[in-house]
């Protein structure tokens, strides 16, 4: 993607920036600072492109982190088992989010610089979308060997999996959301999202009910049954359900890619979307970032790419922060840098990954508690137990005690 050299300048040079809407890419959307594009080395493409084998491997992702740990995964497998893998087919199943549409074509790119194959569906993109994408598929659905998944809470996923006779299935991250999964798989429940509130379940989720319930029967190894298998590829403290084969995501391949960082003299706080999933009140969370940059002399905000323009407009005036809307995911931003050497984050995948991203770097990640006053009381009640679980299991993390959002 060809910018101009304004385009890329690094937000640690100190300018202030507005945010930029949802979809409207600014300078502050390009972290990464000049050069910082060009990755330090360029390891050989994940995979051959085939055209006798395409479609032997098939992964759905409708995420940018669920892209990159198809990556991440494929990196692993090329490494360590050369030849078996075959080739590999990248469905992006498209989201409505501007945001989260950038960042995937984005993604998109640099799977293509790896030798996948990317087919994007505009999934969503009318009632007749699901039906035509389904169509299209099932020819990719009937040949794969091997069918990686990015969320298996998905409903588009699982009713895919139904479709499919792949006997190899591999669910990589989809973030914190993993850690659920597999406590749910192994305590046999339906696959439900942690931060969901109640028990009722609406007209959808019943006439859905058969679809999913399928999926985590296919999701759920069978014992003695060595023609099918169940993997799980996780950066992610699990433990590994009976029959699940678990393989840890170092990020070895966004290692390799980009980086070392130049590291700021500044820190920088993450953010998060628990205040658009409904969990933490807006008014709590804008009190606790700007006590956090306050306490800690935090310079830039890198935003999640679900959170509002307005939310982080307030942020903006409230804190006085940089807010920076990142064109990637945090680890390749991180890891191309600049960066800040002190990371600050609430309860989030990140507290999880970056210290595997960045290791060697001398970044340090620190994680603050959201405190159960922060809540809403439309948050699940299992809320408060699965984000200290989060910060909790995090390793190699400085733990923050947070006073001062009353």
């Amino acid at each position: 993607m060809n910018r101009k050299r304004d385009d890329t300048v690094s937000a640690a040079d100190g300018a202030r920036r507005p945010v930029p809407e949802a979809g409207h890419g600014g300078p502050a959307q390009a972290a990464g600072g000049p050069g910082s594009r060009r990755p330090a080395r360029r390891p050989g493409g994940v995979f051959r492109r085939n055209p006798d084998t395409a479609g032997t491997t098939l992964a759905f992702v409708e995420s940018p982190v669920q892209l990159l740990n198809v990556l991440e995964w494929a990196y692993l497998e090329r490494t360590s088992d050369a030849g078996r893998t075959g080739a590999l087919t990248v469905v992006v199943l498209s989201p409505h989010d501007p945001m989260t549409r950038g960042q995937l074509r984005r993604m998109a790119e640099l799977a293509r610089d790896e030798g996948c194959t990317v087919r994007w569906e505009e999934a969503r993109g009318g009632a007749a979308a699901p039906l035509r994408t389904i169509g299209g598929l099932s020819p990719l659905l009937r040949r794969a060997r091997r069918i990686v998944i990015g969320d298996p809470f998905s409903r588009y996923v699982q009713l895919l999996l139904t479709l499919t006779r792949a006997r190899d299935l591999v669910v990589v991250d989809d973030g914190t959301a993993t850690m659920e999964f597999i406590s749910q798989l192994a305590r046999g429940e339906r696959l439900v999202r942690w931060h969901r509130s109640g028990g009722s379940r609406g007209a959808r989720d019943l006439v859905f009910a058969p679809f999913s319930a399928a999926a985590r029967r296919r999701l759920t190894p069978v014992p003695d049954n060595d023609r099918r298998t169940v993997g799980v590829f996780s950066s992610m403290p699990v433990e590994s359900p009976p029959g699940v084969r678990v393989t840890a995501n170092d990020f070895a391949w966004t290692r390799a890619r980009f980086g070392p960082p130049r590291l700021t003299r500044g820190t920088d706080i993450v953010g998060t979307s628990l205040v658009e999933t409904g969990v933490v009140d807006p008014d709590h969370y804008l009190t606790a970032v700007r006590a956090l940059a306050r306490t800690h002399g935090a310079t830039r905000y890198f935003a999640h790419r679900r959170e509002s323009a307005e939310k982080l407009h307030a942020l903006e005036a409230v804190t006085g922060l940089e807010i920076v809307r990142p064109d990637l995911p945090l680890e390749l931003i991180a890891r191309r840098g600049p960066i800040g050497r002190t990371i600050l984050s609430f309860p989030s995948t990140v507290v999880h990954t970056l210290p595997l991203a960045l290791a060697g770097t001398g970044v340090k990640v620190a994680v603050c508690d959201v405190d159960p006053a922060w809540l809403t009381t439309k948050a699940s009640p299992r809320a408060q137990g699965f984000l200290s679980g989060v910060t909790g299991t995090a390793r190699d993390v400085q733990r923050l005690t947070f006073a001062g959002a009353g």
